[in-house]
């Protein structure tokens, strides 16, 4: 039997939100503010792969690609192993401890030709982290009642955005103020920087992992394999047969694929397209996760008023505003505002999208983890749609301006199914 939890524990719930706490570091300190600025200005502008050069900012992106699609193709199989054995928090402890071994291996990154070394170190580690996420996500049924999802997943994301950027500000002073700390090596503050988050990410997670319920104690057995992926199977052929589910599913398919791509991509576009120096990326990076920990309260207020649906619609609608914008950005005070209008929508639409597929398949509390799965795939494979169209324009153009515009169309096509989904009972049913 999996061990028992109360269900809406305030205790439990604040541990739940520090796996958010400890993870997030890699999001905005691995993934997002810092090492792709030091990947991109270290490295040599084309980077040979193969025999064929790549530019730089295209091999990052073409990275998250690759990872993402990886994670994908393992998730299904591990977390319908997990429902059948009982085996959440192992598959969590495990992915966790992997993904900070691979952040604290960047640390050898010199910019000294080491830059294939230094983009697989990072593949590896965002397939960890994305691996992980199936299984923490499907806790959340597990520790709240439906009425509770909004506000506990927002309350997951305002940690991670806290502790995100409590280690972000540590980190930028080693960078902006080495002679504090006794550094010499302009590099060697970002390094250590990629070190801490390994330590981090891994140190506080050990406070979600006392608290959450335990595993089967049984022993694993090889059918859990052929069993799990035949559960995933059973879980893809329920998605197609709900035609709320399936609509929600392609709006979240299309618009993750933006929010990621532009979260991935930011720093460099800020760095690459409009001159901005280290100093300037750490006032974008703080204004973006300073104001997301406000938009994930405010829309989970604004869907207690809308419902979900319409709170997401506006969200997708900012999101269109957004990509527009930017191609036309030419100034650094405008894309400050900008970073600003981010952090408000990507807060709440991560974390929004989180709850309202909890309440759509809450019922199914015996298929959690494949049901879990099939979301976290979607997010995986969406990410490597989105990061490999920016790559693709930008190998191609030459110009990142007409990559963050294909991004756009993402988000209309997200706009356009979220539109037919019928989430609250109360809404009219759509025709098929």
């Amino acid at each position: 039997m999996e061990g028992k939890v109360k269900i809406n524990d305030k205790k439990t719930i604040r541990a739940w939100a520090m796996f958010d706490w400890a993870n997030s570091a890699y999001f905005l300190v691995i993934s997002t503010a810092v090492f792709p600025p030091f990947f991109t200005n270290t490295s040599p502008e084309y980077i040979n792969v193969l025999g064929y050069p790549i530019e730089s900012a295209s091999l990052y992106s073409f990275a998250v690609s690759f990872s993402y699609l990886f994670a994908a193709i393992l998730s299904p199989i591990l977390s319908g192993i997990a429902d059948y054995s009982g085996k959440r928090l192992v598959f969590l402890k495990f992915f966790t401890a992997v993904g900070s071994i691979f952040c604290g291996l960047l640390f050898f990154f010199n910019g000294e030709g080491g830059a294939l070394f230094a983009i697989s170190a990072f593949a590896f580690a965002t397939v960890a982290v994305t691996a992980s996420q199936v299984f923490y996500n499907a806790f959340l049924p597990v520790i709240a009642t439906e009425d509770r999802f909004d506000k506990v997943s927002a309350k997951g994301y305002a940690y991670g955005y806290i502790g995100s950027v409590l280690l972000l500000v540590f980190i930028l002073m080693m960078i902006q103020f080495p002679h504090w700390f006794g550094i010499t090596d302009p590099l060697l503050g970002p390094r250590i920087g990629f070190l801490l988050v390994g330590l981090w990410w891994f140190g506080f997670a050990q406070i979600t992992f006392s608290n959450m319920p335990k595993d089967n104690k049984s022993k694993f057995k090889s059918e859990y394999i052929s069993q799990g992926i035949s559960e995933v199977t059973a879980v893809f052929k329920k998605v197609l047969k709900n035609i709320n589910l399936r609509r929600f599913l392609l709006s979240f398919f299309f618009f993750t694929a933006g929010v990621n791509t532009v979260v991935y991509l930011a720093s460099i576009f800020a760095s690459d397209v409009l001159g901005f120096q280290t100093s300037e990326l750490i006032l974008v990076i703080l204004i973006l996760q300073l104001v997301a920990i406000l938009g994930a309260y405010l829309f989970a207020y604004v869907s207690d008023r809308v419902g979900n649906k319409y709170a997401l619609l506006i969200q997708i609608f900012i999101w269109m505003v957004i990509c527009i914008a930017a191609y036309f950005t030419t100034g650094k005070m405008f894309f400050y505002v900008l970073s600003g209008l981010v952090g408000l929508v990507l807060g709440g639409i991560q974390s929004l999208a989180r709850s309202t597929y909890s309440k759509m398949v809450e019922q199914h509390k015996e298929l959690l983890n494949s049901y879990f799965s099939f979301f976290d795939i979607l997010y995986k494979v969406s990410v490597v749609l989105g990061t490999f169209i920016f790559g693709v324009v930008n190998q191609l153009t030459g110009n990142m301006r007409y990559s963050v515009l294909s991004i756009g169309i993402l988000f209309i096509i997200g706009f356009f199914f979220m539109t037919m989904v019928k989430i609250n009972p109360a809404e009219p049913e759509v025709a098929n």
